[in-house]
């Protein structure tokens, strides 16, 4: 694939050399000279220097012509523009890196619609979902950015004395709004069909509104879970974004910060969430915050000693389950021996998602869940596409096919068997393995 990589900085580096190891055809570009020699000097590139956010650079660097442009400079605003100016120039799909929260909260403004970008993507909130994921259910399914943060995703496991036990998925009665996607069992993930019978233990994943998942609840849970207690040390972007992922849900969280402006926005942001001024770099601060009696800590701040410092005080004062944020890789092997339990590498997380995007054709994205065959595919709908010439019931889809989530000019839905996929809509399906190939051929233009 021929893909262009604007900003030459640590994340841009990181994935050039990442998409080189892939054997693809990578150009780089960025406003700094010295960067520029320097991955001259490391990678096989081309590599060209300009201002991202300028069109006769973009023209230079060929993104008329690439299958992807990644915008991953420092700055929000010049990835957002680049990342503009290359899907409008040819660019067959985009990616814009931001930073401020701003930027992905739809409640203000839909930058990624308004500037026509594939994905938007946050290191650190993608960080922070990783950590979310693993302190709810290891190995949960990660689907919140699939569905652009407009749905919610909610894994619950199944206990004894519910009365939709041994009966078929198809006969539960679920509202319209709510669907369940996969089932977890005996560490397997799969699909969740219609003849499907759950069973106790069972962990279930539960795609909708909050509101309607909160209401069926109760079929597959008999009494509330017992609530964790989190406590986050690191108030920055990665740990707002780890506390407003964990309010809502069974844990109690408490959040430290050593920035008392910092602690202010905080605490009005995240109403569900116990903000501390303090330095949790310090054994003493982190004792009287009662951090031995915590059942998961993670440490997200700005400086990797600081984390694992942190962590390791958090593990000897009696914290249950240790987590940190790493930047840099040659501490990956370190972190485990300092009884850490967890660490999560911003770059890896990137890396992954770079990954997934990598397909030409329908397919947006693609990401492999739950240890097994189980995929999940954001696929584009396009013109004369054979998705597009009936209501979902009639589609003849693979079953081992569920369409879970719609997106369609400004909404995002769980689609309801009379819906009709249209051309520029944004399709989230989980998909097995066998199934892939003949469902992406009914995304194809002109499949019939």
């Amino acid at each position: 694939m021929n893909i262009v990589v604007l900003g030459a900085g640590t994340v841009g580096t990181s994935i050039a050399d990442l998409l080189c190891q892939h054997r693809h055809n990578v150009i780089v570009v960025d406003h700094d000279g010295e960067n520029i020699a320097g991955i001259n000097e490391r990678l096989d590139v081309r590599a060209i220097h300009g201002s991202a956010s300028q069109s006769s650079v973009l023209f230079q660097a060929g993104v008329a012509s690439a299958d992807l442009c990644l915008a991953v400079t420092g700055n929000d605003e010049v990835n957002l523009i680049a990342a503009s100016l290359a899907k409008a120039m040819g660019a067959i799909r985009t990616v814009a890196r931001v930073y401020a929260p701003v930027y992905n909260d739809l409640s203000t403004f839909d930058y990624q619609r308004h500037f026509h970008i594939d994905r938007l993507l946050s290191l650190e909130h993608l960080s922070a979902m990783e950590i979310a994921h693993n302190i709810r259910h290891p190995g949960s399914v990660a689907m919140e950015h699939f569905a652009r943060g407009e749905l919610e995703v909610d894994e619950i496991e199944v206990t004894e004395k519910v009365p939709t036990l041994g009966m078929p998925i198809k006969s539960l009665g679920l509202p319209p709004g709510v669907r369940i996607a996969s089932i977890t069992r005996n560490n397997r993930t799969s699909l969740a069909l219609a003849e499907d019978e759950l069973e106790v233990g069972d962990r279930i994943t539960l795609i909708g509104t909050g509101d309607d998942i909160d209401d069926v609840k109760e079929m597959f849970q008999k009494g509330s879970p017992a609530k964790l207690g989190v406590v986050i040390a690191g108030g920055g972007e990665t740990g707002y974004h780890l506390a407003q992922s964990l309010e809502s849900s069974r844990c109690g969280v408490v959040l430290l910060d050593a920035n008392i402006e910092r602690c202010n926005f905080l605490s009005e942001s995240l109403p569900g969430v116990t903000v501390v001024h303090t330095d949790a770099t310090q054994r003493a601060h982190l004792e009287e915050e009662r951090v031995g009696r915590a059942d998961v800590f993670v440490a997200c701040m700005a400086d990797d000693e600081d984390n694992i410092m942190a962590c390791v005080t958090a593990r000897e004062i009696g914290a249950k389950t240790i987590n940190a944020v790493v930047e840099r890789p040659d501490y990956a092997e370190v972190v485990g021996k300092l009884g850490i339990d967890r660490a999560v590498s911003p770059r890896e997380v990137m890396a992954r998602q770079v990954l997934s995007f990598l397909f030409r054709g329908p397919v947006i994205s693609r990401t492999a869940i739950g240890g097994g065959d189980l995929n999940v595919l954001e696929l584009a709908v396009r013109e004369n596409s054979a998705c597009t010439q009936h209501v979902l019931a009639n589609l003849k889809l693979p079953e081992q096919c569920l369409i879970a989530v719609i997106v369609h000019d400004d909404y995002v839905r769980v689609p309801g068997a009379d819906d009709r996929l249209q051309p520029g809509d944004t399709v989230v399906a989980l998909i097995d393995d066998s199934a892939i190939e003949e469902t992406v051929a009914m995304f194809e233009s002109g499949a019939h």
